[in-house]
C-alpha cells in the first residue's frame, strides 16, 4: 500500500495488475475502507487486464481524518433538511470527488473505468457529472441518485445505522458489526460467520474511526439529490442493485438507471447491502463483462 497527498489530503491506496492496463478505481461505502474490496475481487478483475486502484476515502481507514472539523450533530442536519434548511457539514461528496479526481492526476492516470457502492457509488456518479472527461465507465452498486421520492430504508436498518457499539472495546465493536451484517447483508450470499468476525476485527485494528464515520454520513444526508445531473451522464453505465436491499431499496437503483441514457441494470435476487466475498464473485461477472465492453476511450 501506500498513500499520496491528495486535494490537500493523504490518501491510501493499493494497486493490482500493470499500470499499463486500464484502469479500474474501487470507491467504498460509507466507513468502509479500502480492504473492505475483497482482495479476490480485485485479482479476478485485474486478471482480466485491468489496473485495479481500491483507496480509503477521507476520514477512514489509514487516509487522513478531518477531526478538526469536529462531530457532526446527525439527528440536528436530518431536522434542518426535513425542514427545508441547508446545513452546514464537515465536507460534501462533491469534495471527496475531488479527492478521487487528484489521486487519479497524482497517478498519471487520465481516464479510468470508476466503480462505487452505495456512498462510493454517489461519488462515482458523481465523478461522471463532474469530471465527464476522466471516466472510461461507470458502474454503480446499491446506490442511489439521491431522489426525495425514493422509498426509504426499512425500520430496522435505519435503526442499526444509527445505533453504536455498546463501548469502544475491539469485541463490543466486531459484535455490533456482525449485527449490521445480520441486518443489511445480503440473505443469499451470507459471509461465513468466523471469516466475518476476523474481516471485522482486521478492519477495526486496522483504523477505527467513529468521528470520521460520521463526518461521511453528514455528507451523504446532506447530499443534492442528482436526478437533473444523472441525464447528462455520457459514460457507459451498469447498475447493479439487489432485490433484498434493505438500506438502499432496489427502487433506488431501478431509479438511477433509468435517470442514465442507455444505463444497464442488473437486480440480484439474494443480494442485500454489502460486501461478502461470495456476493463479489457474482459482483465480478457482472462488471468484467462491462469493463472490458469499454476497455478504452
Amino acid at each position: 500500500m501506500a498513500n499520496m497527498i491528495c486535494n490537500g489530503l493523504s490518501l491510501e491506496y493499493e494497486a493490482f495488475g500493470d499500470a499499463d492496463k486500464p484502469a479500474v478505481f474501487l470507491i467504498a461505502g460509507l466507513g468502509f475502507q479500502l480492504i473492505d474490496w475483497p482482495v479476490a475481487f480485485c485479482e479476478s478483475v485485474a486478471a482480466e487486464g485491468f489496473h485495479v486502484i481500491r483507496f480509503d476515502n477521507r476520514d477512514i481507514g489509514l487516509s487522513q481524518k478531518l477531526n478538526e472539523k469536529g462531530i457532526p450533530d446527525l439527528g440536528r442536519i436530518m431536522q434542518q433538511l426535513q425542514n427545508g434548511e441547508v446545513p452546514a457539514v464537515p465536507y460534501h461528496l462533491s469534495q471527496m470527488a475531488a479527492d478521487l479526481a487528484a489521486l487519479m492526476e497524482g497517478l498519471s492516470i487520465h481516464q479510468a473505468h470508476i466503480i462505487g457502492m452505495s456512498m462510493g457509488g454517489m461519488i462515482a456518479q458523481l465523478m461522471a457529472i463532474f469530471y465527464p472527461e476522466k471516466v472510461l465507465s461507470l458502474t454503480s452498486i446499491m446506490s442511489s441518485s439521491g431522489n426525495r421520492q425514493l422509498p426509504p430504508s426499512t425500520p430496522a436498518a435505519t435503526s442499526v445505522l444509527m445505533s453504536a457499539p455498546a463501548s469502544q472495546d475491539v469485541e463490543d465493536v466486531v459484535d455490533f458489526g456482525l449485527k449490521v451484517n445480520d441486518v443489511i447483508g445480503s440473505p443469499g450470499y451470507r459471509w461465513d460467520r468466523d471469516a466475518l468476525k476476523d474481516h471485522i476485527r482486521t478492519c477495526v485494528t486496522r483504523n477505527y474511526s467513529p468521528a470520521g464515520y460520521m463526518r461521511q454520513y453528514a455528507a451523504v444526508l446532506a447530499s443534492n439529490p442528482r436526478v437533473s445531473e444523472l441525464p447528462g451522464v455520457t459514460a457507459p453505465t451498469l447498475v447493479i442493485h439487489g432485490k433484498d436491499d434493505p438500506l438502499v431499496p432496489p427502487e433506488a437503483g431501478m431509479d438511477t438507471a433509468r435517470l442514465i441514457p442507455g444505463a444497464k441494470l442488473e437486480l440480484v435476487a439474494g443480494m442485500g447491502h454489502d460486501l461478502s466475498p461470495a456476493l463479489c464473485e457474482h459482483l465480478a461477472s457482472l462488471v468484467i463483462p462491462h469493463l472490458s465492453a469499454n476497455r478504452s476511450g
